[in-house]
């Protein structure tokens, strides 16, 4: 690469760190003019191409959580369907759309914090904590996430917080605390999978466990399931904790009601609610060793394991 298009390309850098996707592509397209097959440029230009179309798309939206809303909705997009595997290759570039798409999301989601309506001002929290984690303030946003956590603990069910928790994993995770981050996926993966943003976690405990399961081939709203099963195995989800009596009775509860209505499924059905089942029977085991309770009630789930999937049952009592 040329001195003057490597000069150009950290200008346009620059631009892209501060949100300027639009003033940063006529750098980066003069800077190819003397490189015309350098693929970090070609890259930057996709780059600036997309955000400089998206940023500009979201003008018109008045409200500055919605605002914040469709820059996010972007975001996955791009990661998606963009830049895709790509993105790996090119950490300089990613890294400047990253601080300056995210910190144009924090300040819009930092207006809306003060909202009346608490489950409102949760998800705000819970929006500036994930503008944070992007932009590499772990601290910031476990900070953030716990207020969220605070402010839903008495107004939703358990399960709606799993997305709250596999963030807050996510976090501690990235800080270096694996122990805590293990304890939290383990919890979010149990309470609802369905509810976590996998393309938004960006740990390499939970990214290698995402990568590993999606490697079986099952649509993602059955990998979904599979995910805490495949954690324990291989694992990622062993550090537990202790379930309330209360909430081992509600554990009990799930599990029959499972197993009743995996007897009358058809096979798609079937799909999710064995998985389910089998991370919920991995529960019960959990309690009943923390508790030191009759060898023979281990022994009856393992057996139900085995008769729900033979290679899992192989695969956690090896």
């Amino acid at each position: 690469m040329s001195t003057q298009s490597n000069n150009l390309l950290q200008q346009a850098y620059e631009l892209l760190q501060q949100g300027k996707a639009d003033m940063a592509k006529p750098l980066l397209e003069d800077a190819l003019i003397g490189d015309l097959e350098n693929k970090e440029i070609l890259f930057a230009i996709r780059c600036a191409n997309y955000w400089g179309s998206a940023l500009f798309s979201v003008e018109g939206i008045v409200s500055p959580f919605e605002k914040g809303e469709k820059i996010i909705d972007c975001w996955k997009k791009f990661v998606t369907d963009i830049v895709g595997g790509e993105s790996s290759l090119y950490e300089k570039s990613m890294y400047s759309v990253r601080k300056g798409v995210f910190s144009i999301a924090l300040e819009l989601y930092k207006q809306t914090l003060t909202d009346h309506y608490q489950l409102q001002r949760a998800e705000s929290y819970r929006k500036v904590a994930f503008c944070y984690k992007q932009l590499g303030f772990y601290e910031q946003a476990l900070s953030f996430l716990a207020e969220a956590n605070a402010i839903l603990e008495n107004l939703t069910k358990r399960e709606d917080i799993a997305s709250i928790l596999a963030e807050m994993a996510d976090c501690y995770s990235l800080c270096g605390q694996d122990n805590y981050a293990k304890v939290l996926f383990r919890e979010a993966f149990f309470l609802d999978p369905g509810n976590i943003e996998l393309v938004f976690l960006d740990s390499e405990l939970i990214v290698s466990l995402l990568k590993l399961v999606s490697e079986k081939g099952y649509p993602e709203v059955v990998m979904r399931e599979w995910i805490p099963v495949y954690g324990v195995l291989y694992g990622v989800f062993n550090v537990k904790r202790q379930l309330r009596p209360v909430e081992f009775s509600t554990l009990r509860r799930d599990i029959v009601n499972l197993e009743n209505e995996i007897q009358v499924s058809q096979d798609d059905k079937r799909a999710l609610l064995v998985p389910r089942l089998i991370n919920k029977y991995f529960w019960q085991i959990d309690h009943y060793v923390a508790t030191n309770d009759d060898r023979e009630k281990i022994q009856e789930t393992l057996r139900k394991i085995k008769l729900l999937d033979e290679e899992v049952y192989r695969k956690y009592t090896m």
